[in-house]
């Protein structure tokens, strides 16, 4: 009784909506995103994103929160390992914490048969075809997922992306090119090369302390940000690696420590710059 009462008091005092005690705190992690998938209480589906000015639909999965009001959106961007289980358990935790979450699976007609990620033979295959892809596509299939999700009934006018390695690359990107953009939240991707002085959304970037590659990167956008008066926030977690939300279990629980503590980040910053 004293533990239901105290889940009661924090969602009053968060003052969001109550997620239930079947509410899970962080995404899963690789391994255990089938299993989330399976018993998920949230409602998921795929769904076909028009792209404007062609005849293909950009294959796309979204999942509900359980809320009375409408929901700000958040667009996932895949790893470079594409639309796999484990992008689709981000999503369902999105939902959780109170988000509309849809992730555009951008290798749509690239695979065989005109198949997207679940079109190639194996990971490398599709780690090759997402390295292949031009931005302006992306962008295009980020704008039309965006168009979609504004119409629907129980969406909220503000949406963010969330991205992951290659998507968090993406992620910081779009902010350059996209004005309507709320938020962007940067997961271990590396930072642009310019365009920074188009950048409208507040930017949180989430990386491993044992992640040089892509740890160079940041404080040179740091300092761009800073001298351009634009706000960008940078966090990085002792001990952590490359993709330690996806890797839960690596780097002697640096990673797990690193995921409770940038998932807690990611939640309150959504929140705090879409509602």
């Amino acid at each position: 009784m004293k533990s239901l009462l105290l889940s009661i008091a924090l969602c009053l005092a968060a003052a969001v909506p109550c997620l239930g005690a079947d509410a899970p705190q962080i995404p899963p992690g690789e391994l255990q995103a089938r299993e989330r998938l399976n018993t998920t209480p949230r409602h998921g589906e795929w769904v076909e994103v028009p792209i404007p000015g062609s005849d293909m639909k950009l294959k796309a999965w979204i999942v509900y929160p359980e809320r009375k009001d409408k929901a700000p959106v958040v667009i996932v961007i895949h790893e470079i390992y594409g639309l796999s289980d484990w992008i689709r358990g981000v999503c369902d935790q999105l939902a959780a914490d109170g988000f509309i979450a849809i992730a555009p699976d951008l290798l749509t007609g690239k695979g065989k048969d005109g198949a997207g990620t679940d079109g190639f033979p194996d990971r490398d295959a599709v780690t090759k075809a997402v390295r292949s892809l031009k931005d302006d596509e992306v962008t295009s299939g980020l704008n039309a997922t965006w168009a979609y999700a504004a119409k629907l009934p129980s969406a909220a006018a503000k949406f963010a992306t969330v991205g992951f390695c290659w998507g968090g690359t993406t992620s910081f990107r779009y902010a350059t090119v996209q004005p309507d953009l709320g938020a962007a939240v940067v997961y271990y991707g590396t930072s642009p090369e310019s365009g920074y002085e188009k950048i409208k959304a507040p930017v949180l970037g989430l990386y491993g302390a044992n992640d040089s590659r892509v740890g160079a990167t940041v404080p040179g956008a740091e300092a761009k940000m800073k001298e351009l008066k634009k706000p960008y926030l940078p966090k990085t977690y002792d001990g952590a690696g490359h993709g330690f939300l996806r890797q839960q279990d690596g780097q002697d629980g640096a990673n797990k420590k690193a995921s409770e503590q940038a998932w807690a980040e990611t939640v309150g910053f959504l929140r705090e710059h879409l509602n």
